[in-house]
């Protein structure tokens, strides 16, 4: 067979081209190398990794902690309430004591302020009550800010590595010896901006949606915190007012004198001051 000039001058280009296909499809078939991503990304790439390490540790731990048997439980309201009306509240403070919920923590601050000052008023249980009730709350919603914040801060890293490989990619355009020097030094800092922005988005987006979804849990748990610590102190005021009221004393001359005449005799104790002598 005879080769004209023209003939082996395409057989050439169809070959060459039919290689290039072939390195091409290699190319492609060949997988992502993820270390290599992440040293294309640059120096904010580091940032960005501790960012997502403490991304993952906080969801893993507030699924573990932010649960409903963590802030008030069915069990502890119903042991609470039984130890209330035989009016062991010595017992109930142990028993809070070993327990790891919010409404454990709010029934023994109520209590022991209770025990330990016997000249308190209902009142004054109830505001204590009150404030821990709300640091509490404020523990379990603060607690969560973190990782909104970690959905906030991280798109911010992924900008800042994206100015950084784009000023790199200028610097090496201003720099270069020749175009195609030029052009692959355009393309490395191209690169480079355009990871770090995907890794600030990988680890933005989903700390953002695990914040939403605890907040939504939070929310409820601490509505149902409240309805706990209302039924807690009703309970707890019901039985202090069914208390058998203690002997009274051997009254004084002008006291005697005063029940004789039929004289109303005021209370030293006010009527809104709990019983404490059952405990």
């Amino acid at each position: 067979m005879k080769w004209n000039p023209k003939s082996l001058a395409l057989f050439l280009l169809l070959a060459a081209s039919a290689r290039a296909a072939g390195q091409e499809e290699q190319a492609a078939e060949k997988p992502l190398d993820l270390m290599q991503i992440f040293d294309d990304g640059g120096i904010m790439m580091y940032p960005l990794a501790a960012l997502s390490v403490a991304a993952v540790v906080m969801i893993l731990l507030f699924m573990l902690t932010i649960r409903r048997n963590a802030v008030v439980s069915d069990r502890f309201m119903n042991n609470a309430e039984a130890m209330i009306r035989k009016r062991d509240f010595l017992g109930l403070i142990g028993y809070c004591h070993r327990q790891n919920e919010c409404m454990a923590r709010i029934a023994q601050k109520s209590l022991e302020f209770m025990t330990k000052n016997s000249s308190a008023t209902f009142s004054d249980v109830r505001e204590v009550a009150e404030s821990e009730g709300s640091r509490q709350v404020g523990m379990l919603s603060s607690r969560i800010t973190y990782l909104a914040d970690i959905g906030s801060v991280a798109p911010m890293v992924g900008l800042l590595g994206t100015v950084l490989g784009m000023i790199k990619s200028f610097l090496n355009i201003s720099t270069g010896g020749f175009e195609g020097a030029r052009q692959m030094q355009l393309a490395s800092g191209v690169s480079e901006a355009l990871i770090t922005t995907a890794a600030g988005l990988m680890v933005g987006i989903p700390a953002l949606v695990f914040y939403s979804i605890f907040r939504g849990r939070v929310q409820k748990y601490i509505a149902e915190l409240e309805a706990a610590s209302t039924h807690f102190m009703a309970t707890l005021h019901s039985q202090i007012q069914r208390q058998t009221p203690a002997p009274a004393p051997y009254p004084s001359p002008s006291r005697r004198h005063q029940e004789d005449y039929g004289m109303p005799v005021p209370s030293p104790l006010g009527d809104d001051r709990p019983d404490l002598h059952g405990i």
